[in-house]
C-alpha cells in the first residue's frame, strides 16, 4: 500500500541511493543539479549524508540540450568521484564527461528531467520484476543480428545489432563502473547506425518536442533520419541537426519495462513505459555506438511489436519476455 506522498519520495530517495547505487561509508559522492532540481539535489545529497558518504551538491546552470557536456570543473568533479547522482533537466547520460567518469570507475545514475513525483511513483515498480524484464531484454537484443520494429500505424524499421552490446536499465548499479538511468525501466542497446533503415511512426514522446497530435512518420536511410512528417517533425529534426548531420544519426533502440510509468510527455518516464519501444536519435558512443554530438533525443512509439532475429519480443504492446 502506498503511504503518503512525502514518505513515497524518503522511499524513493533510500532506494536510489542505498538499493541502486549501495552507498557506503567514507565514499564519496558528487550530486550534480540545476536551480529546477535544486530541492531533489538537497535531499539526494542528505541521503548519501546519512549513509555515511562524504556528499557534495554541485549546482550549474542548465545546458542547451540532452547530452550537452557539463562544465569542466563537474566533469572532474565527476571523475573524482565514487557516486555521481545527477537530477538534471538536460540529460547528461550521453556526454564524454558521463562517459569517461564511468571509466574511472564512478557508479553512475543520471536522472534527467526527474520529477519529486514521477520518482515517488515509478520507483515504487515491483523492482524483482523489473530486474528480470531488463535482463531478458539485453540478453536478447545482445544476441540479436537485426531487430524489426513494426505497429498499426506503419512503422516498419530494421536496426542492426551484431557486434554491439545490450544494457539492462534496472537499478543495479553497485559495481565500479556502473551507469543507468532512475527511475530505471528499460534494455537497450546502441544498434549499427550503418546497418539501419525503414520507416518509425511515432506516436508517444518526441524527447524535446513532446507529445504528438498526431503520429509522426519518420523515414531512415543509411542510419541517418532523413525526413520527419508534421510540425513535431520538423521541430526534431531541426533540433539534431542543429548539431550536424551525424545529430540525425540513429544512436538506440530501447524496450520499456516499468509496469508503474504512464504517458506524460516527459520522455524520462515515457521510454520506461511497460511494452514500448524508443529509438533515439544523435549521440550513442556512451553506450557503445560511434557518434559523439552534444544531441540526443529519444522518441516512443506505444504500441508497437518488435522481433529479433524474427522471434517476437513485444507484440502490439505487450512485453513477452
Amino acid at each position: 500500500m502506498s503511504g503518503p506522498p512525502g514518505e513515497d519520495l524518503e522511499r524513493a530517495v533510500a532506494a536510489v541511493v542505498g538499493d541502486c547505487l549501495g552507498v557506503r561509508t567514507g565514499e564519496e559522492v558528487l550530486v550534480v543539479a540545476n536551480p529546477a532540481t535544486l530541492g531533489l539535489g538537497e535531499r539526494l545529497r542528505g541521503e548519501a549524508g546519512r549513509a555515511g558518504a562524504d556528499a557534495v551538491l554541485a549546482l550549474m546552470a542548465e545546458r542547451g540540450s540532452h547530452a550537452a557536456e557539463p562544465p569542466a570543473t563537474v566533469a572532474a568533479a565527476m571523475r573524482a568521484a565514487d557516486v555521481v547522482l545527477a537530477p538534471t533537466v538536460q540529460s547528461l547520460s550521453h556526454t564524454a564527461a558521463r562517459r569517461a567518469a564511468s571509466e574511472a570507475g564512478a557508479r553512475i545514475a543520471t536522472l534527467p528531467g526527474v520529477t519529486e513525483e514521477m520518482l515517488a511513483r515509478v520507483m515504487s515498480a515491483d523492482m524483482a520484476a523489473l530486474r528480470r524484464r531488463g535482463r531478458a531484454v539485453a540478453t536478447i537484443l545482445d544476441a540479436g543480428a537485426e531487430a524489426r520494429i513494426t505497429c498499426a500505424n506503419g512503422s516498419d524499421l530494421r536496426l542492426g545489432l551484431a557486434g554491439r552490446t545490450a544494457i539492462p536499465d534496472a537499478g543495479e548499479l553497485t559495481a565500479p563502473g556502473a551507469f543507468g538511468n532512475l527511475p530505471c525501466g528499460e534494455g537497450f542497446i546502441a544498434p549499427d547506425d550503418r546497418a539501419s533503415s525503414g520507416r518509425l511512426v511515432v506516436d508517444g514522446t518526441i524527447a524535446g518536442v513532446g507529445i504528438p497530435a498526431a503520429p509522426v512518420a519518420m523515414e531512415v536511410e543509411g542510419g541517418r533520419l532523413i525526413s520527419a512528417s508534421g510540425a513535431e517533425g520538423a521541430a526534431l529534426l531541426e533540433l539534431l541537426t542543429a548539431h550536424g548531420e551525424e545529430g540525425a544519426t540513429v544512436a538506440e533502440l530501447g524496450v520499456g519495462t516499468n509496469e508503474k510509468a504512464k504517458l506524460t510527455g516527459n520522455v524520462l518516464e515515457d521510454e520506461k513505459l511497460l511494452g514500448t519501444v524508443h529509438v533515439a536519435f544523435g549521440a550513442s558512443a556512451a553506450i557503445g555506438g560511434r557518434i559523439q554530438v552534444p544531441v540526443h533525443l529519444d522518441c516512443v512509439v506505444m504500441r508497437p511489436t518488435l522481433t529479433v532475429d524474427g522471434v517476437e519480443v513485444v507484440r502490439d504492446g505487450e512485453l513477452l519476455v
